[in-house]
């Protein structure tokens, strides 16, 4: 029988800040992932990136076999780097004097976009080739662009930094900008195997942090389930699993046969000797888990 625990039973208080680059000494560890029946299994988790410094933004290649991040240098700034999982070498991918930040390969397969810090401060949308080569200006007028998600080739919705920060839909090409909802969080994916988008958003009269699903398209919202107090980042399974981390411990809700949000534990991560989890990434073939930590000092 799978124990339900309420989020107000793990949650921690404390929600990270808004600042879309905050540096910290920061690691990317990654765990084996299996389901056994209903049950999600994580296997014991390795510390990927192994430097000190800002390792962040994990996310994997769509055949699963490598994991592009943001990495900065002790002058902070931030370039593309590459893991392969199989080998466990990294490589350095963007080497630009700007800072690249937030690396998603786009639904072609044949570039990665990035959120880009120009030398005058704009944060816009770029993308290059998956060598690290040929930068192109994504979007040329959205800025301060903070996050995004590609909903398929030729659509995307972005994080816009401000007072609040919007939610914004936009094509490709820089037409059709629409603004969908205000105070949002840092968190935004597309929902696997539906035409869907998920995001967070805070009620403005409890402040509580909400996981919202959205249609492509529509105006519709559906709330999900709260956010955790102590973190604001969620992601999904291949096969519609919500999860999240709260406290060090990674929390899951199944979003396809569980029509009555509740979150259940799933591992804890604290115990790979870690603090303050924070962003997580499933791989496209559900057998790896990506996750951000502060290591703890032995």
């Amino acid at each position: 029988m799978t124990m339900r625990i309420p989020l107000t039973a793990l949650a921690i208080a404390g929600l990270l800040s808004a600042d879309a680059h905050a540096q910290g000494n920061t690691d990317i560890y990654l765990a084996p992932l299996r389901m056994v029946r209903d049950s999600l299994i994580v296997g014991p988790a390795v510390n990927a990136t192994r430097r000190a410094g800002y390792d962040n933004q994990p996310s994997f290649s769509p055949d699963s076999r490598s994991i592009l991040y943001t990495a900065s240098d002790s002058a902070g700034r931030a370039d593309i780097w590459r893991l392969d999982i199989a080998s466990d070498e990294v490589a350095r991918v963007t080497n630009t004097p700007e800072s690249e930040y937030s690396p998603t390969v786009m639904p072609d397969g044949k570039r990665f976009s990035v959120i880009r810090v120009e030398r005058d401060s704009a944060q816009r949308l770029w993308s290059f080739a998956l060598d690290g080569s040929d930068p192109q200006l994504v979007l040329r007028n959205l800025k301060p662009v903070g996050y995004h998600a590609w909903l398929d080739n030729t659509h995307l919705v972005t994080f816009v930094l401000g007072s609040p920060s919007t939610l914004h839909a936009i094509n490709r090409d820089g037409t059709g900008d629409e603004i969908l909802a205000r105070d949002i969080g840092r968190s935004l994916h597309r929902i696997p195997q539906r035409p869907a988008f998920s995001y967070t958003q805070r009620d403005s009269a409890t402040k509580k942090l909400w996981i919202i699903s959205r249609p492509v398209g529509s105006r519709l919202t559906s709330r999900l389930l709260p956010a955790p107090e102590d973190n604001e980042f969620h992601t999904w399974t291949p096969d519609g699993q919500l999860l999240t981390a709260t406290g060090g411990v990674l929390v899951r809700w199944n979003f396809v046969r569980e029509p009555v949000g509740a979150w259940i534990p799933v591992a804890n991560l604290a115990s790979n000797g870690v603090k303050n989890v924070s962003r997580l990434a499933v791989s496209p073939n559900g057998r790896w888990l990506a996750f951000v930590a502060e290591p703890v000092a032995p």
